[in-house]
């Protein structure tokens, strides 16, 4: 697909207006200590420094902060809420484990949601999204053969999903897109992970850009389902158990 310096510059703009990370979207007071504190651990949680199962220590946390140990309570409470973590008698707080039922109750919501997205979008076709979606795809394109890409890909297709859902005019969907991908992209760079699905999956993107640029709402559609539901295919079967 064609790109231009403007689209990139365009692209890179918005692209740095989505961070995967608690409390992103915060605005005004600064975050509490149990906040911060929670914000960094589900950084490390998304980002894969903390495997599933990993326990989560109260005393070390507090510790390693310098604060104490309530503060650290809050946190996991958090976590647990955005579920990222889970309280387990006499053993704590632990990283959740992927499973296929979350993750296929994940992609079902994200996928009507953003079926919404699109029939706004399509409606209107914002110059600047048809900008982004063009060179969000050349990049799409580069990472998908790079051996080691596969969480920059799925980085990016959830940048691109969260910057279509700002062009459509809906604030509350999307603050609940952006909600979604703390959890859902955990499983997105599991189902991305190998350069055969990335290949699969840029095809389907750059069929969706084109079907933007014409206006073809019901392709754009058809075209989303298709990735949430390859995508999760292929996730679950990491996981060892059918997505549906």
């Amino acid at each position: 697909m064609r790109t231009s310096d403007s689209d990139q510059e365009i692209f890179t703009r918005w692209e740095q207006t989505v961070e995967f990370r608690l409390f992103a979207d915060a605005a005004g007071p600064t975050l509490t200590v149990s906040e911060q504190v929670a914000a960094k651990v589900a950084d490390r949680i998304i980002g894969g420094k903390l495997a599933p199962g990993t326990r989560i220590g109260e005393q070390e946390l507090a510790d390693e902060f310098a604060i104490s140990r309530g503060p650290v309570r809050e946190a996991i409470r958090i976590l647990e809420r955005e579920g990222l973590v889970m309280v387990l008698p006499r053993r704590g707080a632990v990283v959740t484990s992927l499973s296929a039922t979350e993750l296929r109750e994940l992609f079902e919501i994200r996928a009507g949601l953003f079926e919404m997205v699109v029939r706004k979008v399509v409606a209107t076709r914002p110059p600047e999204l048809l900008a982004v979606m063009r060179a969000g795809v050349v990049q799409l394109e580069a990472l998908a053969d790079d051996p080691s890409g596969g969480d920059a890909y799925a980085e990016t297709t959830h940048r691109l999903i969260q910057i279509s859902a700002r062009f459509a005019g809906n604030e509350q969907l999307r603050r609940m897109i952006a909600a979604l991908s703390l959890q859902s992209l955990r499983y997105s760079k599991l189902g991305l992970a190998s350069v055969a699905r990335r290949r699969r999956s840029v095809k389907l993107w750059k069929q969706a850009a084109k079907a933007l640029e014409r206006g073809d709402v019901e392709q754009m559609v058809l075209l989303a389902r298709q990735r949430t539901g390859e995508s999760a295919d292929e996730a679950a079967r990491l996981l060892g158990t059918p997505a549906a």
